[in-house]
């Protein structure tokens, strides 16, 4: 990153830097994105084990669910699912890659906790609250917790989603459902050998399938991951197929958003967040955060703090770490040195101890000294 601001606050925005690329890495191959992805249930027996133990009583407090996509496969990427309790969104938690999905309990901030009393604490928290799937060009169904849930039922149920129509954005495209059965066999399986780490036979499936049907948006997007840590020009032109079989895909965007922010193409990568979030207005916390990033670097401190916050106001659970730390770094840039600062001492209440939060102790030192200073 190209050092723009003053001494004083590039302590600060090295640390958001430094987790950006950390955040650009784990979308870089869809195998790294599927073990990174710490609110993620990797498809190792975690959701079996809170079966057996909900049944038991021993769970500690959690629920449990799936999401079925109607007359879609299931996508590769894990899908979000939102608790909202009376109009807000309390709590969030993504699927694994069979549609199955964990809730856990989250304090206020986002950070999960085991508490005391954790079946009365979900109780009370989340009774009447509806489960739905946030997923971009889908309709979901909902389920309303109730007590039984926490005290003799923690399976919900499965969640359908069936697509709203052309007019919008989509997560999944729909070129998947009109490809030739040929390309479909060809595309799960390169998604079952995914699954099991074989990287070659993920190309190669993907490869045969997009050979079949050419508009196979979904098979180029996943093409695209696997090109983007080796040859990322390559994974651009994969992405830009995706979006010409199917203009209203709105993940090639954030693909294409991420390589642009780590070449540093500003411009370029504000004009992928600029379309997708044309085509799904209320985005992702990552496709808000490269949005306020690009917008940040370009000198628009106005709008990079509102994307910015809206990152905070979708992501209760911080799966963007770096999105609070940005929005301290655009608050110093205005001379909020005081927001600023309460926003770096929340990063700490949910940062592993170690180099990062050390990192955030100094940046709040810093600027502690900046705010002592006479004028300020």
């Amino acid at each position: 990153m190209k050092s723009i601001l003053s001494c004083v606050i590039v302590l600060v925005f090295l640390g958001a830097a430094s987790l950006e690329r950390g955040e650009a890495q784990r979308t870089s191959s869809p195998q790294s994105q599927q073990m990174a992805r710490p609110d993620s249930i990797n498809a190792d027996g975690m959701y079996d084990y809170w079966m057996k133990m909900s049944a038991q009583g021993q769970a500690g407090g959690v629920l449990l669910g799936k999401l079925v996509l109607e007359g879609e496969p299931l996508p590769w990427e894990p899908m979000l699912v939102a608790v909202d309790c009376k109009g807000s969104t309390v709590n969030q938690t993504q699927t694994d890659l069979q549609g199955r999905f964990v809730i856990r309990f989250v304090d206020t901030k986002g950070i999960e906790k085991i508490p005391q009393d954790a079946q009365r604490q979900l109780e009370t928290k989340y009774e009447g609250c509806i489960v739905r799937a946030a997923v971009a060009g889908f309709r979901s169904t909902e389920k309303t917790i109730r007590v039984s849930n926490f005290r003799d039922q923690p399976d919900l149920g499965a969640i359908s989603l069936s697509p709203e129509g052309r007019g919008g954005g989509m997560e999944v495209s729909l070129t998947t459902k009109s490809a030739p059965q040929p390309a479909i066999k060809a595309y799960e399986k390169a998604r079952g050998d995914w699954l099991q780490q074989n990287s070659g036979g993920v190309q190669k499936n993907l490869q045969k399938a997009v050979e079949i049907y050419p508009q196979f948006a979904d098979a180029w997007l996943q093409l695209g991951k696997m090109q983007e840590s080796g040859d990322p020009q390559a994974a651009k032109e994969d992405f830009g197929k995706a979006l010409a079989a199917d203009p209203n895909f709105v993940l090639p965007y954030e693909q294409l958003a991420a390589l642009s922010a780590q070449e540093q193409k500003w411009p370029e990568a504000l004009q992928n967040t600029g379309k997708a979030l044309a085509l799904d207005p209320a985005g992702t916390p990552q496709l808000w955060y490269y949005d306020a990033l690009a917008k940040f670097q370009l000198g628009k401190t106005d709008e990079a703090q509102v994307s910015a916050e809206k990152v905070l106001a979708i992501d209760p659970q911080h799966s963007v770490p770096s999105a609070e730390q940005l929005l301290a770094v655009v608050l110093a840039r205005k001379a909020d040195y005081a927001g600023a600062i309460a926003h770096l001492k929340n990063c700490l209440t949910y940062t592993a101890n170690g180099e990062g939060a050390d990192l955030i102790k100094q940046q709040i030192a810093q600027l502690e000294k900046k705010t002592a200073a006479p004028g300020k």
